[in-house]
């Protein structure tokens, strides 16, 4: 469908979500792979590894029934290695994330509620958002792309990667300015999803902003973050 797409209309051609496929149950490998821009994939139910491989302006969904009987904010929804290769479009997962989460990501964006081990592998661009715990080594070679993670256990501070990303609280005065794109960012993620956990976040901004750290690579300059900030909060 996407090769259609771009022979048709060219990679910009359509615009976000012109083209709808709801799915339900659960998706094998490389769930929309090279899925471009005009193509919108919503998934009621879960995927295995690789979602979003060489994500190429597409827009990924994928959130659990209503009926699943589990907490997805606990639980595994898309497997390892999604958004491998990446260049642009969105991938939001009502739940966890598997190991690599935006391995080679070079700008798309991502919204998890909680990740493996391992992610934002070598990421050179692009923005990851996780609400929740991430497993250890977050950020090993990442050298572009910038990343917010919500830490209410206070654990994230011995899980990244100290060798080549820091961290910074948002809830600052001197980083107030990041918050508005967060902030934009979630009640996407929210409307898009349906997921309460977006709206408990949302609702209570200003307490949730104080747990939320910024990723970025140490080599990134905060000005250079701000400006991509703003583009995607467009």
């Amino acid at each position: 469908l996407s090769s259609h797409i771009v022979r048709r209309f060219g990679m910009t051609g359509l615009r976000e979500g012109h083209i709808l496929v709801r799915l339900r149950g659960s998706a094998g490998q490389s769930l929309g792979a090279f899925a471009t821009q005009g193509l919108r994939l919503d998934v009621i139910g879960d995927a295995n590894d690789y979602v979003g491989k060489g994500l190429s302006g597409g827009m990924i969904v994928v959130r659990p029934s209503a009926a699943g009987g589990f907490v997805a904010s606990a639980n595994t929804i898309i497997g390892n290695t999604v958004l491998y290769g990446a260049t642009s479009g969105k991938m939001f997962a009502g739940g966890q994330a598997g190991e690599r989460l935006c391995v080679r990501n070079s700008g798309a964006t991502a919204i998890v509620e909680g990740s493996g081990s391992n992610a934002c592998e070598y990421m050179t661009g692009g923005l990851v958002i996780v609400l929740g715990r991430t497993g250890r080594n977050f950020g090993a070679g990442m050298t572009g792309g910038f990343a917010y993670v919500l830490d209410e256990s206070r654990t994230f501070v011995d899980r990244y990667n100290h060798e080549l990303v820091e961290i910074a609280r948002i809830s600052t005065e001197q980083m107030e300015q990041y918050r508005a794109p967060l902030r934009s960012q979630i009640r996407d993620y929210a409307e898009a999803t349906g997921r309460a956990w977006g709206q408990t976040i949302l609702s209570d901004f200003e307490s949730f902003v104080s747990h939320f750290w910024l990723v970025k690579p140490k080599a990134a300059s905060l000005g250079d973050l701000l400006a991509s900030s703003r583009s995607d909060a467009q």
